[in-house]
């Protein structure tokens, strides 16, 4: 599968029913009870999925059971009274719940909103190859982003309600600029180390080619880094990519970050900006996926060509 336009999800309005889930690791009860709090402030009505408060009886860093967190997102998804679903946090599991979701199921069901990073890049991978269906990489209902910050909540919330009022999207102070330039294409991918680990699977895109690739990460090593840009280069993953958005490296403490980004992503002949607002970072912006947009490095912005939602 190559980068195109995928099919846009209704905005939300006031009163509309958002189901919460945790398709990745547990969520601490205070942060879910915050997190549905200020959703409820925000006008909406969060329904909390059945086992969005579990831990898995063996495995303390998964919020349930492998079936379980497949069925409450696929139950989420198929219903027809939910308008949006916003996982609660990232951490790990996706990939071990992603293959019990019944897909034709999910195809069937009327496309809605749905919003997460980190862990969640093996969802948005699967919404957009299997369901075709554009989604956003923000804010999480349980993640500290979320509940403190208020750049972060207000992008969020603008994206839900009123998508055409942030069809630019500003890097923070301009943003790093790696290779400079304009590039037209869809956006996509997510979280560096989970986009590497999706290579090989059944139903990984091939490549990244026609895209505006969006790539950020946590807590990693710039060896670590190297590997993952490394394989996914060796696999021709960034072949015919139009543009690279790079945003936080929260956690990945090396000087030598930006060297090591320009060496192995300067090679692909595209714009190429670093630090650019979103992923684990404070105030991370929502960046939707599956949507044509121009960047423009010199002015350190991502231009939608529509809203990111309808």
């Amino acid at each position: 599968m190559t980068a195109g336009s995928l099919h846009r999800p209704d905005r939300l309005v006031p009163g509309a029913r958002v189901a919460v889930v945790a398709p990745s690791g547990p969520v601490p009860a205070d942060r879910l009870e915050a997190g549905l709090d200020i959703l409820r402030g925000w006008d909406l009505e969060p329904v909390p999925a059945a086992h969005v408060r579990d831990v898995h009886p063996e495995f303390g860093y998964l919020g349930g059971t492998d079936a379980d967190r497949a069925a409450d997102l696929q139950r989420a998804w198929c219903d027809p009274d939910i308008d949006a679903v916003i996982c609660a946090r990232g951490g790990y599991g996706v990939q071990r719940m992603v293959d019990l979701v019944d897909w034709a199921a999910m195809r069937a069901a009327r496309p809605k909103v749905f919003v997460g990073y980190s862990d969640i890049t093996a969802l948005h991978e699967a919404f957009a190859v299997r369901l075709g269906v554009s989604t956003l990489h923000g804010p999480m209902a349980g993640a500290f982003d979320f509940l403190k910050n208020a750049r972060a909540q207000g992008h969020l919330r603008a994206t839900l309600f009123e998508p055409e009022t942030v069809r630019t999207i500003a890097a923070p102070e301009g943003g790093r600029v790696l290779v400079p330039g304009t590039a037209r294409g869809v956006t996509l991918g997510g979280c560096l180390s989970l986009l590497a680990s999706d290579l090989g699977t059944p139903f990984a895109r091939r490549s990244a080619r026609g895209g505006l690739l969006c790539l950020e990460d946590v807590g990693e090593e710039s060896y670590r880094l190297d590997r993952y840009l490394t394989q996914l280069l060796r696999a021709g993953w960034f072949d015919g990519v139009a543009g690279v958005l790079l945003g936080s490296w929260a956690e990945c403490d090396d000087p030598d970050l930006p060297a090591l980004l320009s060496d192995r992503l300067g090679g692909l002949g595209v714009p190429v900006i670093d630090a650019f607002g979103f992923g684990h970072g404070d105030g991370a912006l929502t960046v939707p996926f599956g949507i044509e947009g121009e960047l423009d490095t010199t002015a350190g912005t991502l231009t939608l060509a529509v809203p990111a939602l309808a």
